[in-house]
């Protein structure tokens, strides 16, 4: 049972880390592996800044939901973000 929540927390973090390189490498200019095959026009550096956006926000907004839900479970939340 823990490596399954393991790996429910791992995936999404790795998924995060990508969008993040995504974005490092769109800032740079560097085209990454599905993109690279577009062209090398401005619009495939914007493209690949806001999927690399995408997936920064859903894996990091996953795992801290993940974290958030567990804490308020074990009451470790203040009372301002308590279920009502």
């Amino acid at each position: 049972m823990r490596i399954i929540g393991l790996l429910s927390l791992l995936i999404p973090g790795i998924i995060g880390a990508i969008g993040i390189k995504l974005m490092r490498d769109s800032v740079f200019l560097k085209a990454q592996f599905p993109f690279r095959y577009l062209g090398d026009s401005a619009y495939v550096y914007v493209l690949q800044g806001f999927s690399g956006l995408a997936l920064a926000i859903g894996g990091i907004g996953f795992v801290a939901g993940y974290v958030f839900y567990r804490d308020r479970k074990r009451g470790k939340v203040s009372e301002r973000y308590q279920k009502k």
